[in-house]
């Protein structure tokens, strides 16, 4: 090749380069209400190491203007359905931004995709039904240089024959994905992080965090992010540091052993909701704590220079919400009764860290060893004998109050909700003679439920509530609550539905069931509890059948005497009579025939 040639080809290969970096661009702006296209922008910008900013009203399209920089080159991804602005480009082009591209997105997490440069080959796959687990991955996601995919079983062909068009190295499975998503991505050997639980899934993350930064700059991050994982924000996302989660208002234990054992030594808190438990992590932990709560703000106002809230957007949240319904002292049983009241639709695990019952005379400090399971909407009451002193027949005497501290939380080991409440304590006096039995339990698979049959074995009526303990349902260990408090008549048998749809994989790795059944005379005091674990069996047509027939067969003598009469009027309103003179079949109640108009 000749110099002069060589000289050519040097100078197209500069000029397509300078191209593409011109067309690179150096700022991504989201405009879109859906917080699945924010974080994917945010991460794309992250990944192809340019800046990025999000609406997050309208009003906010023009604020942000002044703190972006007309000299960047911009893209801005906005939803097709569900956008902040129309034509945000045309606003931008009307300030002076002239070097802005827009594209128009149903959903940016899969169009981003593939726009990603051939180099990026790890992937981190998440369900967006859980919005934190994405900010838990979001900092290892940047640092890696691995992209996020959502998935579900709605669209896992879509996220399978994407990843089939690339260059994969490494697959993570992250959290609670559905086995259709499991299943299709396992030829990419993927590795799972799923603890069941978000706090040690989230330290899991973190450490692969640390490894990297390692990697790159030979230490660990001494400084992390402290967050709950409910907004997106830009340091967040920036992968500078990695995010731990702390608990709403109470630090439960793994967090707490998991930052003693760590390298932190600083811990910035976004926003100021989570100040309660930063507090303690700065005063029991001993590590530093600052807070990042506003910005400088945008549009000033007046001479004095104003602060304004950071930039946030908010992940939808699962709020749970645990009350105390009644506290009662028996002084039949010599027991407290402590009702509790879950007032959402999500299951709860809640524990009384600390009861202090306070009397004439004296005082009492219960509590629970472990959480206790509290299904949604239900109520539940909980049981504490009472300590006496040998001194008195009844150990509380006079007026009773009750100051309760209990914790709860989604799972048995994320308690990052507190309840605290001093409570007048109702004296009664009350003989629980209720008794049952769990005699079997057998799966339905066409309804997915689980029969758990009851025997009331006692001299009154009863009603039951029932808990299946520690499923293993796709790789995860969940409780079940039992579909409706039941009544159980004396001397009866009845079975009692617990709705739990199983894959055949999830059956064969439930060989038994420990069943948990709370029962009394009170639907709301539930004050007995009897368990066992069983080896189930399964239901098929006949027993279905069976079923019909029993509860028909029960009904029978309460409906015959009506179902007599009934079949009676209708062979008398059904009966004719034949005319003599022409054979004419006619109406009982007929006098004259229909045909020949004869007398009959």
């Amino acid at each position: 090749m000749s110099g002069k040639l060589r000289f050519f080809f040097i100078i197209v290969f500069l000029s397509s380069l300078a191209l593409a970096q011109q067309e690179a661009p150096s700022l991504l702006v989201s405009n879109s209400a859906e917080w699945q296209d924010v974080y994917s922008t945010m991460q794309y910008a992250a990944i192809n190491g340019a800046t990025s900013n999000f609406l997050v009203s309208a009003r906010h399209s023009t604020l942000l203007l002044n703190q972006l920089s007309k000299d960047s080159s911009m893209l801005i991804v906005s939803s097709t359905t569900n956008p902040y602005v129309i034509g945000y480009k045309s606003v931008l082009e009307s300030r002076g931004f002239d070097q802005v591209e827009e594209v128009k997105v149903a959903g940016a997490n899969l169009e981003l995709a593939r726009r990603l440069p051939a180099t990026v080959k790890d992937f981190v796959i998440l369900d967006d039904s859980y919005g934190y687990n994405a900010i838990s991955v979001a900092p290892y996601a940047a640092i890696s240089k691995s992209y996020v995919l959502f998935a579900t079983k709605r669209n896992i062909n879509l996220v399978y024959s994407y990843l089939k068009s690339r260059d994969v190295r490494s697959v993570i499975l992250y959290g609670q994905l559905d086995p259709e998503v499991k299943e299709r991505l396992s030829e990419f050997s993927p590795e799972k992080i799923n603890e069941g639980d978000r706090f040690l899934d989230n330290q899991k993350i973190v450490d692969k965090y640390q490894a990297a930064h390692r990697k790159m700059y030979g230490e660990p991050k001494k400084q992390a992010i402290l967050t709950n994982g409910e907004f997106i924000e830009q340091e967040i996302m920036s992968g500078v540091e990695p995010v731990v989660f702390i608990g709403r208002s109470n630090v439960p234990d793994q967090v707490r052993n998991y930052i003693k054992s760590s390298d932190i030594e600083i811990g910035i808190l976004i926003g100021n909701e989570l100040i309660g438990s930063a507090t303690f992590i700065r005063r029991e932990l001993g590590i530093s704590v600052f807070v990042k709560f506003a910005q400088s703000a945008r549009q000033p106002s007046s001479t004095i220079s104003p602060v304004e809230d950071l930039d946030r957007f908010y992940l939808p949240r699962y709020m749970l919400e645990l009350d105390v319904f009644q506290i009662r002292y028996n002084r039949a049983s010599g027991n407290i009764e402590v009702t509790y009241q879950n007032k959402v639709d999500l299951a709860t695990f809640l524990k009384t860290n600390s009861l202090i019952m306070r009397y004439q005379g004296g005082s009492q400090t219960l509590g629970d060893e472990t959480p206790i399971f509290i299904d949604k909407l239900q109520y539940k009451t909980l049981i504490y004998e009472t300590k006496a002193d040998g001194s008195k027949l009844d150990p509380m005497l006079g007026n009773i109050s009750a100051e309760l501290f209990a914790i709860y939380g989604e799972s048995k080991n994320s308690l990052e909700y507190t309840l605290r409440k001093t409570v007048e304590v109702e004296t009664v006096s009350v003989i629980d003679n209720s008794k049952i039995e769990i005699v079997s339990v057998l799966y339905d698979k066409a309804s997915g439920r689980f029969l758990v049959e009851i025997k009331n074995t006692g001299a009154t009526d009863a009603f039951v509530n029932i808990e299946l303990l520690d499923l293993l349902i796709n790789d995860e260990l969940v409780t079940r609550g039992g579909d409706k408090i039941v009544l159980v008549k004396k001397g009866e048998s009845i079975t009692i539905e617990v709705t739990s749809p199983m894959t055949e994989a999830d059956l064969a790795a439930n060989p038994k069931i420990r069943v948990r059944a709370y029962y009394g005379e009170r639907e709301r005091n539930l004050v007995n509890v009897v368990e066992g674990e069983f080896i189930f069996g399964y239901t098929g047509f006949g027993y279905m059948t069976g079923m019909v027939l029993k509860q028909v067969g029960e009904n029978a003598i309460i409906w015959m005497p009506a179902i007599v009469i009934l079949i009676l009027l209708i062979l008398i309103l059904g009966m004719k009579k034949k005319c003599p003179h022409c054979g004419e079949i006619n109406s009982l109640r007929a006098k004259r025939c229909s045909k020949c108009h004869s007398e009959i």
